[in-house]
Formats: C-alpha cells, sequence, structure tokens
C-alpha cells in the first residue's frame, strides 16, 4: 500500500523489527571484555592512563547498552506499527468484502 509517497509492506516491517533486534543483540555480545578493560589499570599503566582507560570503559560501556535498549525498544515499537497496520488493513477488506457481498447489482437503464 502506498500512502503520501511512502509504502507500508508488513513483511518488511516485520522484517526491519527483527534486524533492529539482531543489532541490539550483536552490541550486547560486542561489549568491552571485562578483562580488556582492567588491562590498562594501575599498576600495569600510569595512573592518568589508568583513569582515562576507566572513564572510557564505563562511558562506553553505558552508551552500548543504552543503544541496545533503544534499538530494542524501537523494535517493539516497530512490531506493534505492523501489527496494527495489518489489522486495520483486515478490517478494511473485511469491510469491503461485507459491503460488495451484501450489495445487489442493478443493471443501468438503456437509452
Amino acid at each position: 500500500m502506498t500512502f503520501g509517497g511512502y509504502r507500508a509492506a508488513p513483511d518488511s516491517i516485520d522484517g526491519s523489527a527483527h534486524i533492529l533486534l539482531e543489532i541490539a543483540g550483536l552490541l550486547e555480545q560486542g561489549r568491552l571484555d571485562g578483562d580488556a578493560g582492567t588491562i590498562a589499570r594501575a599498576p600495569r599503566s600510569h595512573q592518568d592512563v589508568s583513569e582515562a582507560v576507566h572513564d572510557f570503559a564505563t562511558f562506553a560501556a553505558d552508551q552500548g547498552t543504552d543503544l541496545a535498549a533503544l534499538l530494542t525498544a524501537l523494535s517493539t515499537l516497530l512490531k506493534s506499527t505492523g501489527n496494527a497496520y495489518t489489522s486495520t488493513e483486515a478490517a478494511t477488506a473485511a469491510e469491503l468484502r461485507s459491503f460488495v457481498d451484501s450489495s445487489t447489482y442493478v443493471p443501468g437503464k438503456r437509452g
């Protein structure tokens, strides 16, 4: 269905929701490993380097968690939108089918 230059396809909406969930999962799997984050900590490195690495690791972990949560929320919203679209389309089709089934064809008069 096309509306105002935009096209809606339930399969595409559903597929996009799954892709967002997959990206969120990959972000969670690729988060900074705890051991890798502590290798540059004092006394293995200078205190300033240790603090910078710790700040970066904390910030990156927070951002990664926030992004995964956002993608999951968007996926849920997109899935909900797809379901609502499908329900609306089914209701519209049922109303149209009911109208056509209950209508009576009356041929036009010939002139």
